[in-house]
């Protein structure tokens, strides 16, 4: 796991150095930086495999240089083929085998690859950057581009000076608290997509971005349940092992869910010696799981450590969550993410998670909801909005917000995309643009579940799931590695019957017939409780003076397209217990924290 930067501007060296060193967290082990021609590369190890200086970058095979962030999961079988086809290694790291591999097969490379990766490799000979992003966008890319100049880099910070924020990414943050690609907080910069290439020709100065994987029309299997969940068992014990290799220590987080119960458990099986394992928990018992989860490390025999953590605790990390995540990010369970890979680091480099089990096995209690509001989504449009005006919802005490939303919705599809956003609740004037991007779920499945889930797949795991976790344990310089987001394990998910996944309310069915081959049904069947944390007691209490400071009218006014005098109310509401409005407070507070960071920046550059 790495930090990479390229950049054809003219930038001496030592600003080149302080761009690396503002995201420097992301590779500490060595800073590699190297001009060819008018370009100039840069890198940031973090050492996971071949700790030899041999594998530093920038790295230089014939005439292609490459800069590489990730870990690419099969590279030994991959370098089997081509030493068989005649080429010779001078290390034993996966970045050698990507350079040569791209040498070899060009963009066709990208197929036999598994692995989490986003890299640039620029070709002498032809003048040319062919750049990557892997398929579910677990690593980040960003590029800012304007009359033939161009950047590219792991994070957007080392390339906030001088750009202005897009007001229409402040529109869509404050509509689905993360800004999804390809859109970012700033002008001219973008989100490379994932499953994506890009090619940029320095002779003509243009570049082009192709796709070379997405999710696909599914084709259910006609198997028994019981062959596909040995296949699928097969499977995650294949993803887990591959993401065992590592030349430095490495553990598992574990939670009370399913999903990181599994992953450590298979991990304990399969590893060479006893795996250590990791949880955060809470002093409040309606968010805390840890002592399920140390149960669950008892039963699968690992070293486990558990951190408690308080309301203090989390104030403190609010400065380190504005200036890791460089974009306005409003998933709260970044804080504990960011607590629990501070504590893992002391003990190890490298940790397993259980990331993407809920989207691909139907896990989210949003699918819940789903099958609950089908059967009123299904009725007629112009009986359900008659409904929803009648005034007999609030006469039966009914006036949820899901229920007004399936009465109010256009179509099954609007109701799926409403899951991840509020329909421009906080905004003076409603935009979805960035929805365009994400229409593929309509297409791919015809089972309302499925449709949701590929949705969730598409915008929520890539610009939410994925940011949060890389972001949180590059913060301390922590590799984590999700078997559940192994592109062969959504595949195969994809192609299972829906009641294989989920059965009369029953999430997750499959893996949880799986995990009882090491942990009894009873000891893990327990109501899913997420990564949450407790913020919005939080802000009525211990950190009220902390929010009221930071929501000021200055701020406030200042905000585009925010609706002032809705987003007072419901903060009216939720500080006085009317309502829970947790998410949209905190919104805006990270926002406040984020505009603050972003002018920090351009003055102290400008200085």
């Amino acid at each position: 796991m790495c930090g990479i930067y390229l950049t054809n501007i003219a930038y001496k060296k030592d600003e080149v150095k302080s761009k690396l060193q503002s995201i420097s967290y992301r590779g500490p082990d060595f800073t590699g930086i190297e001009k060819i021609r008018n370009l100039t590369l840069g890198h940031l190890r973090l050492s996971i495999l071949d700790l030899d200086p041999r594998s530093n970058q920038p790295m230089h095979f014939e005439n292609f240089v490459i800069v590489f962030n990730g870990e690419i999961y099969n590279y030994i079988l991959i370098k089997k083929e081509l030493q068989d086809l005649g080429y010779t290694f001078n290390t034993e790291s996966d970045t050698e085998v990507l350079l040569i591999g791209f040498k070899h097969w060009k963009e066709k490379v990208l197929e036999k690859i598994n692995g989490m990766f986003a890299f640039s490799i620029y070709d002498r000979e032809t003048n040319t950057i062919f750049s990557a992003r892997d398929r579910l966008g677990v690593k980040p890319f960003y590029y800012y581009w304007q009359d033939g100049q161009f950047e590219i880099c792991s994070q957007i910070k080392p390339m906030l000076f001088g750009k202005t924020v897009n007001e229409e990414a402040i529109s869509m943050f404050l509509d689905c608290m993360f800004i999804p690609s390809p859109y970012t907080v700033v002008n001219n910069v973008y989100k490379l997509p994932p499953g994506n290439y890009m090619v940029i020709d320095l002779n003509t100065q243009n570049y082009s971005i192709h796709e070379y994987w997405n999710l696909k029309p599914i084709k259910i299997k006609d198997i028994p349940y019981e062959q596909a969940k040995a296949e699928l068992h097969d499977l995650l014990r294949d993803a887990v092992k591959i993401r065992l290799q590592s030349d430095v220590p490495i553990g598992s987080f574990l939670s009370g869910g399913i999903d990181s119960a599994l992953v450590s458990s298979i991990a304990s099986e399969v590893a060479d010696s006893k795996i250590n394992t990791f949880s955060i928990g809470f002093d409040n018992p309606d968010y805390d799981e840890s002592k399920i989860a140390q149960e669950f490390a008892s039963i699968i025999g690992t070293n486990h450590d558990t951190t408690i953590c308080k309301p203090s605790e989390f104030l403190e990390l609010v400065p380190k969550l504005v200036k890791v995540y460089d974009e306005p990010f409003a998933d709260s369970s970044a804080l504990p993410s960011l607590l629990l890979n501070k504590v893992a680091k002391e003990h190890v480099t490298v940790a397993l998670s259980g990331d993407g089990g809920d989207e691909s096995f139907i896990g989210y209690n949003h699918f819940d909801s789903l099958i609950k509001h089908k059967r009123i989504i299904d009725l007629p449009f112009w009986f359900r909005k008659l409904v929803a005006n009648s005034g007999i919802l609030k006469l039966f005490n009914m006036n949820t917000y899901r229920i007004t939303n399936a009465l109010n919705t256009n179509s099954r599809y609007d109701f799926i995309e409403n899951i991840f956003s509020r329909k421009g609740l906080l905004l003076k004037e409603k935009r979805q643009d960035y929805m365009k991007y994400f229409q593929g779920f309509k297409t791919w499945s015809n089972n309302f579940l499925q449709q949701a889930a590929d949705l969730n797949i598409k915008l929520w795991l890539e610009n939410d799931s994925n940011v949060k976790v890389d972001r949180a344990s590059m913060a301390y310089s922590v590799e984590v590695r999700s078997p559940f987001l192994d592109y062969r394990v959504v595949e195969y998910a994809r192609t299972l019957p829906m009641h294989f996944k989920y059965e009369k309310g029953r999430q997750k069915k499959i893996l949880r017939d799986i995990l009882k081959t090491y942990i009894p049904e009873d000891v893990f069947d327990q109501p899913k409780k997420g990564f949450a944390v407790p913020i919005g007691e939080w802000m009525r209490h211990e950190l009220k003076e902390e929010f009221f400071k930071s929501l000021n009218d200055d701020f406030l006014n200042s905000v585009p397209n925010l609706d002032v005098k809705k987003f007072k109310t419901l903060l009216n509401e939720h500080m006085n217990h009317k309502q829970d409005h947790t998410a949209n407070v905190w919104k805006l507070y990270v926002l406040s924290k984020w505009y603050d960071e972003f002018y920090s920046i351009n003055k102290t550059a400008e200085i």
